[in-house]
């Protein structure tokens, strides 16, 4: 019985030995992969990005996020910084990261031999069975399994690193939205005040006798709307931010924090890229993870053709020992090894359906890169055309409508002071110059997020909302208070 035990553990160690495998190329770090993750997105976003692997580091970077934003006037590129480090759901998203390389890993393992060990007695004497079984077909795949498996590893890490940009993205957005939000809000606030005053203007003239009911009523009216458009705003202005505030994943005392009250002035010179079509084929990451789709169906159809004839293959090996007594009462020892291949019959199923299956995987991933690839041809020439549009447009807002509005009210008040205007019209020209500058707002809110769109189109993170990129959004300047 000894002697069957040395001989099992002889002949079952070498297996366990090579079975052992250490992980290759450091998958067995926590933060495997991550480094690719952090330099594509710092590289499109110029901000840190850290994936939080235990107790203290959170809290570390906790006190850090607060050091950051409490009490502060947040810019945009602060709010992007913050919400990479605070977000837990990007956190989340990384995990995604660390499973991709366990699997390659546990791919880069030899499969654990299955060991079995029997004894039987037979006449009095006893026999010692043992088996080691071995799955030949996992040996002669393991190559082109560890290349998907890698494969794999790679698109979950350009998957992270587009969930980073789309979050960066997303930030800037709302960020632009808070700050249009509040800035409208403000205007409002000024011409409610001169409203009101051209609504009392208005009721003392009609006591006089010098102002109709028509016109007094028109003029209380438009005091009446445009301190419910006040109000409005107010509130739209509060949900923005509150927004801006989930995304950098803010709450308790650190939502203590404000936005500037006006959005930075349009850029002198805007982006001029003849050439943004070939950019974004070299940068967009969701283009990357389609190449390494089609990449990782090629190698799993050269798996299933592997396995086409022959799923399931295994290798018993074993040793058999027999101890029988003689007729003169010596016992007798016999040692006999013994190996046995199992494996599947292809009468029925010869793999010809999976193949077909392979083959139709393959092509479908080929024609939706191509399509993918022609998208962002498009989607880059629009974000450019709308990007130099809204410039124009709110350029020709701040540089043509809002002076020559200014203008005809100025003389409007300088007509009416010499008696050659009257009160009418020049509350009319008050109020088309209210609409004017309102117009020129949303103009210059819509350049801003198209400036984010022309990020996304070039470095990729769409969806929900492109990411942040191209022309940076300058901060605004902090002195002009927050909320």
């Amino acid at each position: 019985m000894r002697r069957a035990a040395r001989s099992l553990a002889a002949l079952v160690a070498p297996l366990f030995v090579s079975a052992c495998v250490t992980a290759a190329d450091g998958l067995d770090d926590p933060l495997a992969g991550f480094q690719t993750v952090s330099a594509k997105t710092a590289a499109a976003t110029g901000k840190e990005t850290v994936w939080v692997q235990s107790s203290a580091e959170a809290r570390a970077l906790a006190e850090r996020v607060t050091a950051l934003v409490r009490g502060k006037t947040l810019g945009p590129d602060l709010a992007v910084q913050v919400a990479l480090l605070n977000n837990k759901g990007l956190q989340a998203a990384y995990a995604d990261v660390g499973m991709s390389s366990a699997e390659l890993w546990q791919e880069s393992l030899l499969v654990n031999p299955r060991v079995s060990v029997g004894i039987m007695g037979i006449n009095g004497g006893r026999t010692v069975e043992t088996a080691v079984v071995s799955n030949i077909l996992a040996l002669a795949t393991r190559p082109r399994r560890m290349a998907v498996a890698d494969a794999r590893f790679r698109q979950a890490q350009l998957r992270a690193a587009e969930t980073t940009l789309r979050l960066a993205a997303d930030t800037r957005r709302a960020w632009i939205e808070a700050v249009a939000a509040w800035e409208r809000v403000a205007y409002l606030n000024r011409a409610q005040a001169a409203a009101d005053a051209a609504s009392a203007l208005a009721e003392k003239l009609g006591q006089t006798g010098a102002f109709t009911k028509t016109g007094q009523a028109r003029e209380h009216v438009f005091y009446a709307e445009l301190a419910g458009q006040t109000a409005e705003a107010r509130m739209q202005a509060r949900m923005a931010k509150e927004a801006l505030t989930r995304l950098m994943g803010l709450w308790g005392h650190d939502i203590d924090y404000q936005v500037p009250n006006a959005l930075p002035s349009l850029p002198a010179n805007p982006l001029a890229r003849k050439d943004i079509e070939a950019h974004a084929l070299r940068n967009r990451v969701d283009l990357e993870i389609a190449k390494l789709e089609l990449e990782a169906l090629a190698l799993s159809y050269g798996l299933t053709e592997a396995t086409r004839y022959v799923s399931d293959l295994e290798l018993m090996t074993g040793v058999e020992i027999e101890r029988e007594e003689n007729e003169d009462g010596d016992t007798e020892t016999k040692v006999l090894l013994n190996a046995e291949v199992e494996f599947v019959i292809p009468i029925f199923d010869s793999g010809q359906a999976r193949m077909r299956k392979a083959e139709l995987a393959y092509m479908q991933a080929a024609n939706l890169l191509a399509e993918r690839a022609v998208n962002i041809r498009s989607e880059a020439r629009s974000a450019y055309d709308s990007y130099r549009s809204t410039h124009d447009i709110a350029r020709h807002y701040r540089a043509s409508v809002v002076p020559l509005r200014t203008t005809i009210e100025e003389e409007s008040l300088l007509t009416y002071n010499g008696m050659i205007t009257n009160t009418f019209e020049l509350l009319a020209d008050t109020r088309a110059k209210v609409n004017s500058i309102m117009l020129s707002l949303n103009a210059k809110r819509q350049f801003w997020l198209a400036d984010v769109n022309l990020g996304t189109a070039v470095h990729g993170g769409g969806g929900s909302a492109p990411s942040g990129g191209g022309a940076e959004t300058a901060a605004a300047d902090d002195s002009a208070g927050g909320h």
